[in-house]
């Protein structure tokens, strides 16, 4: 049983570098779990700082969540010239040898943790566990590692790592994969055709290899071989069948944007359906009105037991100590340009 003072089931995102009045209001009033960061919501350290502070003050919770999309390359919410750059992902799976790019994946993962910590942000999503097949929409593109399950396995594992040990939790992306994907789920529904062994094989080896990490993000994708009535977000089949079962997967699960237009409906019905039973623990919503989030907030529950259960074993993962002097930093951002090339 859950009782009131549990969390929402949902992250939601503010609209700008501070916090309105009305945002603060719902928050206090919806207890979300925690919230999610953009570039609209970063202009300087002290103000992401001063803007997490109070995202954590709105709900009551120090130990909120507050997650980003800092992947490097061209997904980067926080960039010059406050914050460093880092390359792609796709930059270290160039790199040939292997025992080399696991070094230069991990101190990538160090690194964004370094970054993000500071300004109380906990949560990154990334890696991406992605495994990018011809033909595909270049939106996963030079995300991914590589075009190899096993190597993209390896790098994503030790970015993770890199992630953890700076005190980040990552979140795996995109389960069960969307490196076949053939349009933008921003944009549209995409629907994937391969049959069920051709997708273990490939798209799913990555995740499940890496199915003890603490979150992972669903994909909005129609996968046909196991439900082609439901993107795999809304879809109990796909989530208890490959993601919980096949795949393995532990970790606290979080839907992809609800204002992704591979969703149908309403954002409250999407809301619903994405945390229905069997389906994420968690909705996630970027995007829209204070009114589209409240009315997101009226149909999403409270964690469920599992759920909770889920977010404490992740909240357990963290170290107990991650600072790291400018020093320490500057002598791994030096070792990456070594390893990766300088990708400024």
């Amino acid at each position: 049983m859950t009782t009131p003072n549990v969390p929402a089931a949902v992250i939601f995102g503010c609209t700008g570098p501070v916090l309105t009045e009305a945002e603060r209001a719902l928050f206090a009033a919806a207890n979300p779990l925690g919230f999610i960061l953009f570039r609209r919501n970063c202009e300087t350290p002290e103000q992401v700082m001063a803007l997490t502070a109070a995202l954590r003050d709105s709900v009551g919770r120090p130990d909120a969540p507050i997650m980003i999309d800092q992947e490097g390359g061209r997904v980067a919410r926080l960039r010059p010239p406050h914050w460093p750059s880092l390359p792609p992902a796709g930059h270290i799976g160039a790199i040939a040898d292997d025992d080399l790019a696991r070094e230069a994946a991990w101190l990538h993962g160090r690194l964004l943790a370094a970054t993000l910590a500071p300004l109380g942000i906990d949560m990154d999503c990334a890696p991406v566990a992605d495994v990018p097949q011809a033909g595909a929409h270049d939106v996963i593109g030079d995300r991914a590692f590589s075009r190899d399950p096993a190597r993209v396995a390896l790098l994503a594992g030790a970015q993770a790592e890199g992630l953890l040990a700076g005190g980040v939790l990552p979140i795996v992306k995109h389960l069960p994969g969307h490196g076949r994907a053939t349009a933008d789920s921003h944009k549209e529904l995409p629907t994937v055709t391969a049959d069920l062994a051709t997708l273990e094989a490939v798209d799913f080896a990555p995740f499940k290899a890496l199915a003890d990490l603490p979150a992972g993000m669903v994909a909005h994708i129609l996968f046909t071989a196991v439900d082609a009535q439901h993107p795999s977000s809304t879809s109990a089949l796909v989530i208890t069948k490959i993601v919980r079962g096949l795949i393995g997967f532990g970790g606290l699960l979080f839907s992809d944007d609800l204002d992704m237009q591979a969703l149908s409906g309403t954002v409250a019905e999407r809301a619903a359906a994405v945390v229905a039973d069997g389906c994420c623990d968690v909705a996630l919503h970027c995007n829209g009105t204070v009114e589209d989030r409240t009315a997101v907030a009226a149909v999403v529950p409270r964690l469920s037991q599992q759920a909770q259960e889920r977010w404490a074993r992740a909240q357990a993962r963290r170290p107990a100590s991650t600072a790291a002097d400018a020093a320490t930093v500057a002598a791994w951002r030096a070792r990456l340009i070594d390893l990766a090339g300088n990708w400024d």
